[in-house]
């Protein structure tokens, strides 16, 4: 009942989906794991991990977090800002702090940063990494080259480094990739200069953002020019071809890429070749209009999806499937939100059709269902007056229902009804 709720199961792969009133609150489950939250500030999800450790977290963003597992190790509480651990959140893999932001300690792999009234102070350590820095004044990092094992049990360099920064943002002295075939050196005065050297790549801007910006690109084979840089830049070489003067036209090429504007954002065009992948896209401001085509050239499909903002959106995927609206306030903007497709788009929607050539189903309904049709392979059936009034057909026979009440029995199909002359005369 969109816009209100929607739910689905599906027990062949044991899930199932919730939304009431879309996105206040949602609720989803694949098996033993699950998750629901309100208004993403309430959540609560649990399930196992591959070492079938059973794991729950609650949160209330961002006062309080919590996990309960089957391995204590796994276990923690957070109540912001006083005290608390975390795990996997805020892309570190351990958090702990103290009265934040006065004490602030995270783990990212093998680095450790304890800070001090973040983020103005912090000190920095890991396998032969140290660093400190007192922002925005002053700044140093250093790490020696060290070895890794990788998947195929090879053993690879992992370059070493040295940051240092004075009076952050303008000045940045580092040295990266130490140890390795590529080592580079950045160094940053600004507004004066940024120059970057190393083997495959060299680069150099003068009075930025407004000077010039020049790049030889040995590894990729192209020399590039921007004064000033991103706006007004012209690229030459094999690995890159560009024209480009913002917002008036700008035209890119690469062995992949394809990139066109004009009068930007009035009409922007962009394609991108990897096989199997050709992917194309135009569009007119922005969301305006759309046209998108994904092709797959080793399998021979496609993915289509054209939208005219608010007008309508029509798509086709690779197995065939297809689908027309008429009116799309949303679906162009959110394109691959399932949530809006399944709990708003049937609230103002005029027309909706959808058609599966592969089992030979199809799908119309008109102004809110006040007029609907299904096909399938072997029945169809239709109602009027938001289902009031109802009619199918099919292997079965044929049926009426008038506010969901039968009028008569189902009449059935002539092959289906018994003859007793004929049966007595074998």
């Amino acid at each position: 009942m969109p816009p209100l709720f929607y739910y689905h199961h599906d027990p062949d792969t044991d899930s199932s989906e919730f939304d009431l009133l879309y996105p206040v609150f949602t609720y989803d489950r694949f098996g033993s794991e699950y998750r629901w939250q309100l208004l993403q500030i309430i959540s609560d999800s649990g399930g196992g991990n591959q070492q079938t450790n059973i794991q729950k977290r609650l949160s209330f963003f961002p006062i309080y977090f919590q996990q309960r597992s089957t391995d204590p190790a796994l276990n923690y509480t957070a109540l912001v800002p006083f005290y608390g651990n975390l795990q996997n959140h805020f892309f570190r893999d351990e958090i702990h702090f103290v009265m934040f932001p006065l004490y602030l300690e995270t783990r990212k792999r093998d680095v450790t940063t304890d800070n001090y009234l973040f983020p103005f102070f912090h000190r920095r350590h890991g396998e032969g990494l140290q660093g400190w820095q007192f922002w925005p004044l002053a700044g140093q990092e250093r790490k020696t080259v060290s070895t890794k094992t990788n998947s195929f049990d090879e053993v690879e360099i992992v370059g070493g480094h040295e940051k240092s920064f004075v009076l952050w943002p303008f000045y940045f002295n580092n040295k990266l990739g130490l140890g390795t075939d590529n080592p580079q050196t950045q160094q940053l005065l600004l507004p004066f200069y940024s120059l970057q050297r190393s083997p495959q790549r060299d680069s150099s801007s003068y009075l930025w953002p407004v000077g010039l910006t020049y790049t030889v690109d040995r590894e990729k084979k192209y020399h590039e020019w921007g004064a000033p840089w991103p706006l007004v830049v012209f690229a030459r070489g094999e690995g890159k071809t560009a024209n480009r003067i913002w917002p008036f036209f700008g035209q890119a090429r690469t062995p992949i890429l394809e990139s066109d504007f004009y009068l930007w954002p009035l009409y922007k065009y962009n394609r991108a070749q990897a096989a199997p992948l050709d992917r194309q896209r135009t569009r007119i401001l922005f969301f305006l209009y759309s046209d998108l085509s994904e092709k797959n050239t080793a399998a021979g499909t496609a993915l289509e999806r054209t939208d005219l903002w608010p007008l309508f959106t029509a798509r086709r995927d690779h197995q065939g499937n297809e689908r027309l609206q008429i009116l799309a306030l949303l679906e162009p903007i959110l394109p691959n939100n399932k949530s809006i497709e399944r709990n708003c788009s049937p609230v103002w929607s005029l027309w909706r059709s959808e058609k599966n050539p592969r089992v030979g189903t199809a799908k119309q309904t008109v102004l809110w269902n006040l007029y609907g049709r299904e096909v399938t392979a072997s029945a169809k059936k239709y109602s009027l007056l938001f289902g009031l009034i109802q009619y199918q057909s099919g292997p079965a026979g044929q049926r009426w229902r008038r506010v969901f009440v039968p009028l008569h029995k189902e009449r059935q199909p002539p092959a289906a009804k018994s003859r007793p002359e004929s049966a007595g005369r074998e």
